[in-house]
């Protein structure tokens, strides 16, 4: 199975949009096969972390990565930058997505960070 970075960001999104700090996936269905793949991978990452079977909550680290993943904008020349230099690890798309949300605010702020 390939990792997708879209996925992920989805997850992500859903996981902060919830109103309970637990995320419960559905079992169910070849998608959900997908997706516990990539929650076991934002696992592996320290972005989520299990707390019961097929239950996970988010990181402050995994809630760091979201906000400089937040603006599509970003997000869109983080992938772009992947795909430049013929792929990225997750670690390494986080550390592009902050440089990029820091020369955003750099730009708008007028100080450098």
């Amino acid at each position: 199975m390939k990792r997708d970075p879209d996925l992920s960001r989805k997850i992500l999104f859903e996981l902060e949009a919830s109103d309970r700090w637990q995320f419960v996936i559905d079992t169910e269905g070849e998608e959900s096969k997908e997706r516990e793949y990539h929650l076991e991978l934002l696992k592996d990452e320290g972005l989520l972390v299990s707390v019961g079977k097929y239950t996970y909550r988010m990181t402050s680290k995994g809630h760091d990565y979201l906000d400089a993943i937040r603006s599509d904008t970003v997000w869109n020349k983080t992938k772009e930058g992947a795909a430049k230099v013929g792929g990225m690890t997750l670690g390494m798309m986080k550390d592009l997505a902050i440089a990029y949300v820091k020369q955003e605010a750099a730009e708008k702020l007028g100080v450098k960070l």
